[in-house]
């Protein structure tokens, strides 16, 4: 292999390797394993998400400690990480001994997760066995390197075990083998045993074969096996993992268990200390264990202590300054180094073109070279945030001053998709980008294909970026792709919004356009995508590996489209929730049939009341308030936000600026099958609408029921006279109005946090407007006293979920909700073509009051039920596959067009 393709080689791997967070492990961990013990839930949460915060891309959970039920603690744990947004973003590993430990976890665990582990150990049948149980929870598997004669040790075994292993889930089970990890076993170095002086290079040469000859898999490991000699000595055992980590990565390795924010740079490893620690790891010498242990005490006792505490780069020119920054991800000096360069350049913006993005450079090289891991590049980013934070506003005074915006790097097209108004995520994407030289062109929201197409051809823009949050916009932009294509097109596409994914934007978006087509999860990544798009160096390569990558996501996912079936509908049907009704007794709401209309909520009962955590992950700051505030890394950044925010309410409170309005409304109601009948009177005779909901339809093999909305509705023939609530609140057309202001007033900052400070009034509104229905409108919790945190947990009995959300997915079923209320005449709350909601800061929803009623996610449905669905509705098979293309387990297109040929 060329040197050329070898670093190509080991900048992918690197690119795409995963920590596995290991601290919440009750194994692993002292401190984990005594919260659990102690009870103390809330505090082992703490552990989880500095986890993630560290970098950890999933977290391994471990239950298996004597004292405990290890059984009920795995479901108690991962059930309260389901509530906490900042944990549930990354997968989770199930890691037990255990296998009913295991099972207990996928029962309640959200998403796809990863089952550690299972082997041979106990012979075929019962690996068999389990396996079939872990793909019918649709988890992936780790599957250890371990048949009946014990662990593999040496690579020939490994390589032999993980082969018989493929071949029975492949073939007898059907597993994807892209959801197959094999662990090949890190055994300990440098134990003073010869036998076991050449483990770490066996793994290292096992997996590359494993790779090789296993197509598809992936391969992992327990990174702390490899140091267990040196416990106790943290420096040796850090530099140990990065030194391993350093050569596994190119070699194959995928994914490993670590401590997502203890891995030292490679290069910053002491050199006597590296070079003795790569001959252990690669074997190289007889004598590599005593070398080691030669100076390895030296570092126990203070090696440590005297990096931490050395601040020599502080006595460095700035520019020097800001690179030791960036690289080791240092906050404490970054306004104050970021002022000093400011001083000494002759315009703000100078500073980011030329010191910060000198020491972000250095960064991407240590990273491409694997002597950096996603963790400190991570911590490198948040540093040069902070820095183009404190320098934005000299940059805007610069630009108002001399309208220079310094030589653009390029200019992007930016537009929230015709049909949606939320354009916070875009808003900051754009500031980012502007700070680093972009120009951008900002269309704004509900921006029409065609003004999209005529704009970016009038301005010679060099890219576009499309945005989008409700489901609906998927299609819209699969539709202005292929416009683009029509129209002779060939700038790049960037695609990016809560609901875009890239596997979406890979299966559907890319299709439709020959130019290349990229998917930017969030604004901290814009500019690296950007950057090389217009870099004449970098593009060429990128765009094929973009493609490249796209391509294998598209064969991956029709490979798991293929023999998939959901359970049969008229199955899941009869399986819905079996409630007793002859043993329940519908309250009847206080209010009766009057809607309430409320022009003037109590604006201190709503800040009183919201829910901050989101707020702060709409600017990418990652915690849980109010702990955020005081977090190392992004407290002192999260209180001056906060601190604005503070500001800014009583800014808008004082001024009028802000409205929050509400109406909701009750009606007697009966399900019938999936629909939900409303009348407009209590004797139930004259129909006003029918709801329609879908259903579960995964298969189940336990007592589990395939919920729908419809379940938690007395059904028609029951004999009980049941009803339903409807509301709508917004934060009101004001505020949007002021933040467009701010906007136009080149002031973004202030835009965005007034945007982001309505939409969490406008869920604040919803809550209190929830609780003022089950204590006075509806009245069947009049005695209910519960604090903030427990509101926000939603301990309270009854729902109140959103159309267009994971419940009831058709977003078409806000347009009967609005005409039942009359929210567009009554509060000035509109529904788009899409039925995005306009004002954005607006919330809407049913009202739910049976005890069991529970908040689900329907998750995939399959076309038997696509076909009812579109009957009920009215609709033609084309347009509920449109609407609920996101829920759809088929290929509607590839089923049209086979029955064309």
């Amino acid at each position: 292999m060329s040197e050329a393709m070898q670093k190509q080689s080991e900048v992918k791997s690197q690119a795409t390797f995963i920590n596995i967070g290991e601290r919440t492990n009750v194994t692993g961990s002292a401190k984990f394993k005594k919260l659990i013990l102690e009870d103390r839930y809330d505090e082992a949460l703490d552990v989880a998400r500095e986890q993630v915060e560290n970098g950890a891309q999933m977290i391994d959970v471990n239950m298996d400690e004597a004292m405990l039920d290890s059984e009920a603690a795995m479901r108690r744990f991962l059930n309260l990480i389901a509530s906490e947004p900042d944990i549930a973003r990354v997968p989770i590993v199930i890691d037990s001994s255990k296998w009913s430990v295991i099972e207990a976890g996928l029962q309640c665990v959200q998403g796809k997760p990863l089952v550690n582990s299972i082997s041979l150990k106990e012979g075929e049948g019962p690996f068999l066995e389990q396996a079939r149980k872990v793909r019918r929870y649709g988890a992936a598997v780790v599957v250890m390197a371990f048949d009946e004669q014990g662990q593999a040790d040496t690579a020939e075994r490994k390589l032999a075990i993980c082969k018989r292993a493929y071949g029975l889930l492949t073939e007898q089970v059907g597993f994807p083998p892209q959801d197959i990890v094999f662990d090949a076993n890190i055994f300990a170095v440098a134990t003073g045993i010869a036998e076991h002086d050449d483990y770490a290079r066996g793994f290292i040469e096992a997996i590359g074969r494993i790779k090789a000859e296993l197509p598809h898999v992936r391969t992992s490991g327990g990174l702390s096996n490899v140091s267990f000699s040196f416990r106790g000595n943290e420096p040796v055992r850090q530099a140990m993992h990065s030194v391993f980590l350093y050569h596994a990565i190119p070699a194959g390795l995928d994914m490993a268990i670590v401590n997502a924010g203890q891995l030292p740079v490679y290069d910053d490893i002491p050199e006597d200390l590296r070079e003795r620690v790569e001959d252990v790891i690669l074997n190289r010498r007889a004598d590599a264990t005593d070398r080691l242990l030669e100076i390895a005490e030296q570092y126990k006792s203070g090696g440590t202590a005297k990096r931490e505490i050395d601040l020599s780069w502080r006595e460095a020119e700035v520019e020097k300054r800001l690179e030791h920054a960036l690289v080791h991800g240092i906050l404490d000096w970054i306004e104050e180094d970021t002022e000093a360069a400011r001083q000494r350049a002759d315009k703000p913006l100078e500073v980011i073109e030329g010191p910060l993005m000198a020491g972000m450079n250095v960064v991407g090289d240590l990273f491409g070279a694997g002597k950096m891991f996603l963790p400190q590049v991570v911590k490198s980013a948040r540093v040069m945030k902070k820095a183009v934070a404190y320098l934005l506003p000299y940059i805007e005074a610069e630009k108002e001053k001399s309208g220079d915006t310094g030589g653009a790097k390029g200019k992007i097209l930016m537009a929230t998709v015709k049909g949606d108004v939320h354009d916070i995520g875009k808003n900051i994407v754009g500031v980012v980008l502007q700070c680093n030289n972009f120009e951008v062109i900002d269309l704004g929201v509900m921006v029409p294909c065609a003004r999209i197409l005529e704009t970016a051809r009038a301005e010679g823009v060099d890219m576009i970026g499309l945005s989008g949050l409700i489901t609906p916009s998927l299609d819209e932009m699969r539709y202005v792709a292929s416009e683009l294509q029509r129209e002779g097109f060939t700038l790049p596409l960037l695609i990016g919004g809560a609901t875009t994914s890239k596997i979406h934007t890979a299966v559907k978006v890319a299709p439709n356009y020959e130019g290349p087509t990229v998917h930017v999860a969030d604004a901290s990544r814009a500019v690296g995508v950007a950057g090389r798009l217009v870099s004449k160096g970098l593009r060429e390569d990128y765009v094929a590996e973009v493609a490249a990558d796209y391509e294998k996501m598209r064969e991956s996912f029709a490979r798991k489209g293929e023999g998939r079936a959901r359970a049969p509908f008229d199955a899941v049907r009869e399986n819905g929730l079996a409630i007793d009704w002859a043993g329940y007794e519908p309250p009847v709401p206080a209010q009766g049939l009057d809607p309430v209309q409320l022009d003037e909520l109590p604006l201190a009962q709503l800040i009183e009341r919201i829910d901050w955590t989101p707020f702060f992950q709409t600017w990418e700051l990652h915690g849980r308030y109010p702990k955020i505030l005081d977090d190392p890394a992004v407290g002192p950044t999260a209180r001056s936000l906060f601190a604005d925010a503070q500001a800014m309410l009583d800014r808008l409170v004082q001024q009028g600026l802000v409205r929050p309005r509400a109406r909701c409304a009750f009606w007697p109601a009966a399900a019938e099958g999936d629909d939900i009948r409303v009348f407009a009177d209590e004797g139930r005779k004259e129909t006003l609408a029918e709801l329609h909901m879908l259903r579960q339809q995964m298969a189940r093999d336990d007592d589990r029921a395939n919920l729908s909305l419809a379940d938690f509705v007395a059904p028609a023939g029951s004999g009980k006279a049941d009803w339903i609530g409807g509301f709508c609140v917004t934060a009101g057309g004001e505020v949007e109005r002021y933040a467009a202001e701010r906007k136009a007033a080149g002031d973004d900052y202030e835009a965005i946090l007034v945007q982001a400070l309505s939409d969490r009034l406008a869920e604040a509104a919803a809550e209190w407007l929830h609780e003022q229905v089950r204590k006075r409108f509806w009245g069947y919790a009049a005695d209910e006293a519960l604090t903030n945190d427990e509101l926000i947990a939603e301990t309270y009995r009854g729902i109140r979920p959103a159309p267009g959300y994971p419940a009831c997915p058709d977003h078409s079923e806000k347009a009967t909700l609005f005409k039942l209320l009359g929210s567009e005449e009554r509060l000035g709350v509109r529904l788009t073509e899409s039925f995005a909601m306009t004002p954005a800061s607006s919330v809407s929803g049913w009202y739910f009051a049976h005890p069991e009623a529970r908040y689900f996610g329907v998750g995939r449905i399959g076309r038997d039920q696509v076909e009812d669905y579109a009957a009920r509705k009215g609709w033609s098979l084309a347009e509920a596959e449109r609407w609920l293309a996101p829920n759809i387990d088929y290929d509607p297109g590839a089923l049209r067009r086979q029955a064309a040929e």
